[in-house]
């Protein structure tokens, strides 16, 4: 079957297929290659993301694909107990989490609402309780159609479903996250609902040069800094190269793996090729980076712990009545983002900060036993970096095994 491929250059580093049945490894074709304009933020850096989709003859189709989902996820990364092989249909249902997560987007998305119902529905999922925040008031533009629409459902799905009690709010600005309080609106609505998570799958384009020269990026680590809120930013979708905000101190960088199954059974997690990652050319290494030192020197390194990220080889299904008509299947690690978070919210701590949860986080790796009992140590694989045992830059200090390990 022919299919057409678009590449769509606009948000953060997500990567999304719209498929019929096919499976993961039948999806890619030939096709034409379209890139429209990036949105253009209020600090003159465009925000980017890569989306790449795969249409079927006849156009997008409303049935479900067989991506990962709630019930394999949450298998994997201990948000349930785990059954044998964590299979991707069926499963035990995620039923925590509490207080709140924000996920920052550009515009509103028309049937936010209804789409999330869907996904709820379809998983058995409690009902989500999604709050939208215009940053710059009134209402955001709306988004459907542009590709947002698909990386704001992917954000709230997978946020909630790993933590279905959690309060989900949608940051939404018009022209910039953080030049439009985006983030900021995010973080105080977490903050007032008892603390929490905000999740970013979006960065700024170019890598560290977004900014000009210097450490000029350092000035918009204060947008990341927040009493009683623990930021998440993906690490980006183009291999071992650093990009901001992933590489600022005051959030958890999100990297990507691959699930690996052998007859639908779970069996490990490798690297995923297109996994962001790196040393920071400006930022300096962080205290609780002290146990990694030897690797990164100097530096602030990313990233810092992952998640199943990989198109085409362990995507999500994602629920997207506006850009997918129905059912897409989703890879990148804009899907690491929302699903770290969402863990992390799970495991139900609430530390003060980001720095907080990061030291937890790299003494939980410093520890033998715990790193051991909390993560799998991901040593499969090479994003331009090979997967090493311990921290690396492909997949940081690995994945998740538990949520008492977030």
């Amino acid at each position: 079957m022919r299919r057409s491929i678009l590449l769509l250059a606009i948000t953060a580093a997500v990567i999304l297929a719209v498929t019929q049945f096919a499976p993961a490894q039948d999806w890619l074709g030939g096709g034409t290659v379209v890139a429209p304009p990036s949105t253009q933020g209020t600090l003159g850096i465009p925000v980017h993301t890569y989306l790449y989709v795969v249409i079927p003859e006849g156009g997008p189709q409303p049935d479900l694909p067989s991506g990962e989902n709630p019930y394999s996820l949450g298998c994997i990364y201990g948000v349930v107990k785990k059954t044998a092989g964590c299979p991707i249909t069926g499963g035990v249902v995620p039923t925590g989490g509490k207080n709140a997560i924000a996920v920052v987007e550009y515009g509103s998305t028309s049937t936010l609402q209804n789409d999330v119902k869907v996904f709820d529905t379809t998983f058995g999922l409690a009902k989500a309780n999604v709050t939208e925040i215009c940053a710059t008031g009134g209402s955001c533009p709306s988004n459907d159609g542009s590709g947002w629409d698909l990386e704001t459902m992917l954000d709230v799905e997978y946020a909630h479903a790993m933590a279905p009690q959690a309060k989900i709010y949608v940051a939404e600005f018009s022209n910039d996250p953080l030049g439009d309080g985006a983030e900021t609106d995010g973080a105080k609505a977490v903050a007032t609902a008892g603390g929490g998570e905000v999740s970013n799958s979006w960065g700024y384009n170019g890598g560290e040069s977004w900014c000009g020269s210097g450490n000029c990026e350092l000035q918009y680590d204060k947008y990341f800094a927040y009493s009683g809120v623990v930021f998440f930013a993906s690490a980006g979708d183009s291999g071992a190269n650093p990009q901001y905000p992933s590489v600022s101190p005051n959030v958890v960088s999100a990297g990507g793996t691959t699930i690996i199954r052998s007859n639908g059974k779970y069996q490990t997690q490798h690297g995923w090729s297109g996994s962001g990652g790196g040393l920071s050319a400006y930022e300096p290494r962080p205290s609780y980076q002290n146990v990694i030192k030897g690797i990164v020197g100097s530096h602030r390194g990313t990233p810092d712990i992952s998640s199943d990220a990989d198109y085409p080889g362990s995507p999500v299904a994602v629920y997207s009545s506006t850009y997918c008509g129905g059912w897409c299947t989703v890879g990148g690690t804009s899907v690491a983002s929302p699903t770290l978070a969402g863990i992390t919210n799970a495991e139900g701590d609430f530390l003060t900060s980001t720095k907080a949860e990061q030291t937890k986080l790299y003494k939980e790796y410093g520890n033998a036993t715990q790193y051991k009992n909390l993560f799998l140590d991901v040593t499969v694989g090479n994003n331009g970096k090979p997967c090493t045992k311990g921290w690396d830059y492909c997949t940081g200090i690995g994945a998740p095994k538990t949520p008492k390990g977030e």
